[in-house]
């Protein structure tokens, strides 16, 4: 594992070879520290792990080194982009606050983005939209990995979304959930790391259930609650891709799948303002009320305290970063591979 200091220097790292494919120096900057913070958060599949993947794709061109994405229709509270490939924590970062600004003239804002790249962990724009006093809303189609209830064929995607809720004090409500059991990057970091998966997360290749993580990435994830997560998946890509003009279903590709392929998701970002539905700290008073109702909840035994949602993630936040020996190999040799310089330190 590497210090708290070294996860500078991995960002550090991160950002240097972005730019040496391509990526401008503001641009990469804002990726690294988007994966870096994944990471702090104790979400490592959406961490610098992925650096390598998309400094591959990059190279091949499926991602482009676009800042920003193209406003095709900009209508009152809706708009809609064209991310053309783009690395998508940019895209959806300029999506959010688009949607963020609608909501403090419309009191809704509602922005989706076609043609778009994986752009980490969904809490981070939902988050963007509290800072703001709004409830923020993020969403993405993934390429099929799961089946339908009694199917054994991928048709679904594990489509990932977020809702946030501003808090009057304290850290913001956020929800940021796959309709996976598990993500697929959790599986590949137990696959680097030659450990066992819950039985729970996915199948081989034939539909059985397996705890090997290289059978799961061979085989399909398993939704949630069974129908109910194939259901909302299923929402969430007519929500993202079909809503967007972009890319649904078997249209999407895999990120790990040929990276000269484009992956050609789409996303959904909404921003509300919880003032024009009735006076903004009536609002936040009852979520606190709500909050506290949670919170005084007897507790089972075994169980010491009560979370919220997000809560874990904040809290992991604050412990001193853990990032896998293999990141750090990988980010070395990716490095090396592009000509990117390693900052001082790094070896030490």
């Amino acid at each position: 594992m590497i210090t708290s200091t070294d996860g500078q220097l991995a960002a550090t790292i991160a950002s240097r070879i972005f730019e040496a494919v391509g990526v401008s120096a503001p641009s990469a900057r804002t990726v690294a520290e988007a994966l870096l913070d994944a990471d702090r958060r104790g979400i490592a599949s959406h961490g610098l792990l992925l650096v390598p993947m998309y400094t591959a794709r990059l190279r091949a061109g499926s991602v482009s080194t676009h800042d920003a994405a193209e406003v095709i229709r900009d209508s009152h509270a809706v708009a809609v982009l064209d991310a053309n490939h783009a690395l998508g924590q940019l895209t959806a970062d300029q999506a959010m606050t688009m949607a963020i600004s609608k909501a403090a003239e419309f009191g809704v804002g509602i922005v989706t983005v076609r043609h778009a790249f994986h752009f980490g962990g969904a809490y981070r724009y939902v988050e963007a939209a509290t800072r703001a006093g709004c409830i923020g809303i993020a969403a993405a189609n993934t390429r099929p990995l799961m089946p339908a209830p009694g199917g054994a064929t991928r048709v679904v995607g594990n489509n990932p979304m977020a809702i946030g809720v501003p808090r009057p004090s304290g850290s913001p409500l956020v929800l940021d959930m796959a309709m996976s059991e598990a993500a697929l990057g959790k599986i590949r970091l137990a696959a680097q790391q030659e450990r066992p998966i819950p039985s729970s997360w996915a199948t081989d290749p034939a539909g059985r259930p397996t705890t090997n993580a290289e059978a799961a990435i061979a085989g399909m994830l398993l939704p949630i609650a069974g129908p109910k997560g194939y259901g909302l998946a299923l929402m969430l890509d007519l929500l993202t891709g079909a809503l967007s003009g972009g890319s649904s279903g078997a249209a999407v590709a895999g990120l790990y799948a040929d990276t000269a392929i484009p992956n050609d998701c789409a996303h959904t970002f909404i921003a509300i303002d919880p003032g024009l539905f009735s006076d903004a700290t009536e609002f936040g008073g009852r979520v606190e009320a709500v909050i506290a109702q949670v919170e005084a909840s007897d507790l089972a035994p075994g169980t010491d305290r009560i979370y919220l949602p997000g809560q874990r993630e904040q809290q992991h936040a604050n412990l001193p970063l853990q990032i896998p020996v293999e990141v750090r190999e990988a980010l070395t040799n990716t490095a090396a591979e592009v000509g990117a310089c390693l900052p001082d330190g790094w070896d030490q």
